[in-house]
């Protein structure tokens, strides 16, 4: 886990220079500038959707988070997000809570979102972004409703665990009303107790692409 430390800390590092590095005069209303025009701004707020390419137990898992809240001053996100996986992430028959039976991962997170954007006016700028808050894992039979197995007793194996996930993203603003952000982000996992899924088996790079909508 030094090297996930590391990057952990770098990342706040970044973060905290760009929360120092605000020196616009909010007592103006600035311009944003977007690729198809200019316009004023107040603060506001947005939602995004994000799809997130990365792995869980070395497998490769597609999540899909969905966050938004409070824009203060052009650049600062105040908000919740939540997550989980789309894809099916076969367990492993050794830790298999039914022995015998096919089942699947579930993993899910949510908590506090904020965002820190450098040069929010502008049509391609920066933004450091830090998840942290709450995640989950159990098995489940992915094709109980198609078999129509109604004796099952789901899920299985629950677990929770502190999640950290800071990240980087490139934002683009398309219009006055709509960005999008394609970045990386390093998902940071702390006390799983689940069966075959350790800290480090959870924890993992992501690649993002997001759109987000609201009051720049």
């Amino acid at each position: 886990m030094k090297t996930s430390k590391l990057i952990l800390g770098l990342l706040f590092s970044f973060i905290l220079s760009a929360a120092m590095a605000q020196e616009e005069d909010y007592d103006q209303e600035p311009q944003v500038r977007s690729v198809f025009g200019k316009h004023r701004i107040n603060s506001g707020g947005y939602g995004a959707i994000s799809n997130k390419f990365t792995s869980l137990d070395g497998q490769y898992a597609n999540m899909v988070e969905v966050y938004g809240g409070w824009y203060i001053n052009q650049w600062f996100l105040l908000g919740l997000s939540g997550a989980a996986v789309t894809n099916d992430i076969p367990v492993p028959q050794e830790y298999s809570a039914i022995p015998g039976e096919n089942l699947s991962y579930m993993y899910g997170q949510f908590g506090l979102k904020t965002e820190y954007v450098i040069s929010s006016n502008n049509a391609f700028h920066i933004a450091f972004d830090l998840m942290t808050g709450t995640g989950f894992t159990t098995q489940y039979d992915r094709y109980y409703y198609r078999e129509g197995a109604s004796y099952r007793n789901m899920p299985y194996q629950e677990d929770w665990f502190f999640v950290a996930e800071p990240g980087i993203q490139l934002e683009v603003n398309i219009f006055k009303w709509m960005r999008f952000s394609p970045g990386y982000s390093y998902r940071l996992v702390y006390g799983s107790n689940a069966e075959g899924l350790s800290d480090e088996k959870l924890s993992g790079h992501s690649f993002n692409l997001a759109l987000k909508f609201g009051k720049f």
